[in-house]
């Protein structure tokens, strides 16, 4: 155990969760339903950035990321002429964010870094996606501390400290783990740890708007294991 450090918290949805090849599939394969053709790769990017846009430094709001993602479908569906997605389509690819696989070296790493640290998932993703997501994929989390619980949202510096507070740990005590370096530099701001965890598939094949860890985080990863290897798990 690295000392100082008591407990680890997991960005999710990029970091975490294989979000691209699961929402490219689910549109692809509506799309395909409908006879109809589209760079759903492209797409789906374009759906993850205007979701993230919609919920983060969001403050009380009055919904939460599965209306978001459900929404901006809507808006997609407009701009694009895609009439033909029913509503059993646009039912079934938002719930297709429930559905994602984790990242193939996250289950096994979690497991080893349980051993010595408390680990919680805390995202801006709903607390609902967060279980079903987490029991799909065999994840045993000490915590979920969903944003959605806080009431106010990444990277606002209240989502943190109001994170620290509930597990009992001063910031300084957390390691924030993530793949983009904003939700790490918030949680720095207000005294966590943070370690960067590369991604480079995250975005598909367009690659990750920020691949390159900024100065100053406490670890570099290029994978989970080797987080567990790091902090002597």
């Amino acid at each position: 155990m690295t000392p100082s450090i008591k407990a680890l918290t997991f960005d999710t949805g990029g970091t975490i969760l294989d979000w691209h090849s699961g929402i490219s599939a689910a549109l692809a394969a509506a799309g395909a339903r409908r006879g109809v053709a589209a760079d759903w790769p492209a797409v789906t990017n374009d759906y993850r950035r205007r979701a993230l846009q919609g919920m983060t430094r969001q403050v009380r709001p009055g919904f939460n990321i599965d209306d978001v993602h459900r929404r901006v479908l809507d808006e997609l569906a407009a701009e694009h002429g895609w009439s033909f997605f029913t509503e059993e389509d646009r039912v079934g690819i938002q719930r297709a964010w429930h559905t994602l696989d984790a990242w193939p070296d996250f289950p096994a790493a979690l497991a080893r870094l349980r051993r010595n640290y408390v680990v919680a998932s805390f995202t801006i993703l709903s607390t609902s996606l967060i279980v079903d997501i987490s029991r799909r994929n065999g994840l045993d989390w000490d915590c979920v501390v969903s944003c959605e619980m806080i009431g106010s949202y990444k990277p606002n510096p209240e989502a943190y400290t109001t994170c620290a507070r509930w597990l009992g740990f001063a910031p300084n005590e957390i390691l924030m783990v993530a793949c983009h370096n904003f939700d790490l530099l918030a949680a720095r701001a207000v005294g966590y740890r943070s370690a960067f965890v590369r991604r480079p598939d995250e975005w598909g094949a367009a690659g990750p708007p920020d691949p390159t860890p900024a100065a100053g985080h406490d670890f570099v990863v290029d994978d989970f294991g080797q987080l567990a290897d790091r902090l002597g798990c």
